[in-house]
């Protein structure tokens, strides 16, 4: 009976989304994050989406699970008490890092801390060379007296990064043989599995960030696993890994750094959907939730992707400025500029938005819950833009009067402003940290941001995406069906998938292509192994690239390779590509330099369907508006009573003008004064400047 039926569920640092999914219907709920036991949320919501739909935890045939925990227990140092174990001679790897500065004319630079500290970091005795050969053997009785240390230190969770492991990881997995015989409770993290590539600082920090957050995850997961089974589901469950792909709770477990960036990738996924509906080439996703909001590009429907992730940056906008965690993911910029985000005055009495956020526990003052500090939802609510009676469909009732008083004490008071425009500096900082975000995201990755149509979506990206875009130059705005719970409806689009870097140097003039074959057939094994049983009978693509670069530069390209077996005239074909692809980025390419590649990638996947572009809507007149409701506007410096509808009252085609507010269960719309907008034939708010 419920072999159609999926759930999808994404935990958020403020709120929880939940999807159901079946034929025909889709319903949603949104409710306050359990942050000490986040699956009691999702339980909750769960049994309250089911009951809704008249079906029991028995029906559902899938469960898609996507959450910032991992990102959050790495940001506030939440994680495991874990070890590093390392090549002698290199412990301070972590410290070392690349030897750069992100910002090399500030004399009080804040590096990022490891999540390792110095004296949890410990060397043997081992070394292998570039090609895998063994130069001076594993010393185990080395690693016995460090397994000792580990066990009077208390440690959890142990990562191994060896010198060259990529190249030959035996001497990570004998040290793992020896730990699991000394301490079999601990974990261990093989940096040869989890990031098999060159660049030693990052490889060694991505497996310490995945020792650091596996108890953690994996304790979840469990519990999840768990209380899923005590209420009668027997399905499939899925997680949703920062690339954008579904992947088993096994791999999870195994592998949880790769869910990182889980919910935003859901949320990237979302709007290149919305884009591919809407026949838009070019598109910004803008995600913006209770904690953060995320800004990715979308060109030709395919969100940006990359293999380098930094959590924690020091710097909001300064690359380098983080932890690095080398795994695919879809590539974004996030702020903590979020509805949750606190609002202060700094030192020089400047309004300042996040990045500390309310989070659910308290959460924002207007929440009732024992927050006293102004928040960008309590801005909202003093505004107008959020109605204190209808948040989340009724269900969270909020006090406008603390909202006030909040933002008095915080910054009216100091600055000798009124209740709304105290409110409106608020909203007016919150959505220019999003903009210079936007600006800067466009400006790395070469693209002229005004071109791009802004697609919003999350409970507060709504609110702000007017105003967001006529700061960035953009004149079209899509506000999608469901936009509250995009990530989450997103994941039920992402394909069943897994990607696997490894590092293979060789030269293009000398290129092996048996060496290489033997090499990518190896990993396509092993992707599919870890697909094939998610899969479930449905075909699968495969698609293997070749990571190459001019000898000496410091980062590379990609270059498709034929997923056969190869020939010396490959070698040919590639350094082809790579001079093409090269002057695309560069508008030249540097005749007879050698090339060489450093790294080899195999992923494979279900095929993801793209949606079918809708039809151009007859445009209609607006029914009556519901209601009015006072809204202030700091530009003009006054309140005017603005029209309010009703989203599903809106039917197809209908146009109405700015100033508005479009309401919904899951979020509001604000229409400011220099926007028209319309409801097209997929049921999105599209919002047009206005040409004037």
């Amino acid at each position: 009976m419920g072999s159609d039926l999926r759930i999808a569920v994404d935990i958020g640092g403020t709120f929880t989304d939940v999807v159901l999914e079946e034929p025909g219907r889709r319903l949603t709920v949104k409710l306050l994050t359990t942050p000490q036991r986040p699956e009691e949320a999702v339980l909750e919501g769960m049994r309250g989406i089911l009951a809704d739909a008249g079906r029991g935890f028995a029906d559902v045939a899938v469960f898609i699970h996507g959450t910032t925990l991992a990102t959050n227990a790495v940001i506030e140092r939440r994680g495991a008490r874990t070890a590093l174990i390392a090549t002698e001679g290199f412990r301070d790897v972590l410290d070392i890092a690349n030897e750069s500065r992100y910002d090399q004319y500030d004399l009080t630079i804040e590096k990022p801390q490891p999540l390792t500290p110095r004296a949890l970091r410990f060397t043997v005795p081992e070394r292998m060379d570039v090609h895998g050969r063994v130069r001076l053997a594993l010393d185990e009785a080395a690693v016995r007296e460090v397994a000792a240390e580990l066990k009077r230190g208390g440690i959890e969770s142990v990562a191994v990064a060896y010198l060259h492991s990529y190249a030959n990881p035996a001497h990570e997995q004998r040290t793992r043989d020896i730990l699991k015989a000394e301490l079999p409770s601990i974990w261990v993290t093989l940096s040869s599995e989890v990031c098999p590539e060159v660049r030693e600082y990052e490889r060694t920090s991505t497996a310490v960030a995945n020792a650091y957050v596996q108890p953690l995850m994996d304790s979840y997961l469990e519990r999840m696993q768990r209380a899923l089974k005590a209420e009668g589901f027997g399905g499939t469950v899925y997680l949703v890994t920062s690339g954008g792909g579904l992947t088993a709770i096994d791999t999870a477990r195994r592998f949880p750094v790769r869910l990182v960036e889980s919910g935003p990738a859901g949320g990237a996924i979302f709007a290149a959907e919305v884009a591919a509906r809407a026949s838009e080439k070019r598109a910004l996703s803008y995600d913006m939730g209770g904690t953060t909001a995320k800004i990715c590009l979308i060109d030709a429907y395919q969100p940006h992707t990359a293999r380098l992730f930094e959590v924690d940056r020091s710097a909001r906008f300064m690359k380098g400025s983080g932890l690095p965690v080398r795994i695919p993911v879809i590539e974004m910029v996030e702020i903590g500029a979020g509805g949750g985000s606190i609002a202060r005055l700094d030192a020089l009495k400047r309004v300042t938005v996040g990045p500390e956020s309310a989070g659910a526990e308290p959460g924002p003052a207007c929440y009732g819950r024992g927050g006293t500090r102004p928040a960008v939802t309590d801005a909202n609510v003093v505004l107008g833009t959020i109605d204190p009676a209808d948040f989340a469909g009724g269900t969270i009732a909020l006090d406008r009067a603390a909202a006030e008083r909040a933002l008095d004490a915080a910054i009216g008071n100091e600055l000798g402003l009124s209740t709304d425009m105290s409110a409106f500096a608020v909203y007016e900082m919150v959505s220019e940290n999003m903009a210079s975000a936007a600006r800067v995201h466009a400006v790395e990755r070469g693209a002229a941001i005004a071109q791009y149509t802004l697609i919003a979506f999350g409970g507060a990206a709504p609110l702000h995406a007017a105003r967001v875009a006529e700061k960035i130059g953009v004149d079209r705005v899509i506000v999608p069906p469901n936009a509250g719970v995009g990530s989450a409806v997103g994941f039920l689009a992402a394909p069943v998938a897994f990607e696997l870097v490894r590092s293979r140097y060789m030269r293009v003039r000398e290129f092996d292509a048996p060496d290489a074959t033997a090499l990518l057939d190896e990993m396509s094994r092993e992707a599919r192994a870890l697909v094939l049983p998610g899969a479930r009978g449905a075909p699968v693509r495969e698609r293997r690239l070749a990571f190459m670069r001019y000898v000496g530069q410091g980062h590379e390209i990609t270059v498709d390779v034929p997923v056969r077996a190869l020939t010396a005239a490959d070698g040919e074909a590639m350094l082809q590509s790579f001079e093409r692809d090269y002057a695309a980025l560069f508008e030249r390419h540097i005749p007879g330099a050698a090339i060489e590649i450093l790294s080899w990638s195999v992923q494979v996947s279900t095929e993801a369907r793209r949606p079918e572009a809708a039809r151009d809507a007859v445009r209609t007149a607006a029914p009556p508006a519901s209601g009015r409701r006072r809204v202030f506007d700091g530009r003009s410096g006054r309140a005017d009573e603005v029209p309010v509808w009703r989203r599903e009252k809106l039917p197809v085609g209908a146009v109405l003008a700015g100033p508005a507010v479009i309401s919904e269960d899951e979020t509001s719309t604000w229409i400011s004064g220099r926007f028209d907008a319309h409801i097209d034939a997929a049921g999105c708010i599209v919002m047009v400047r206005k040409a004037s």
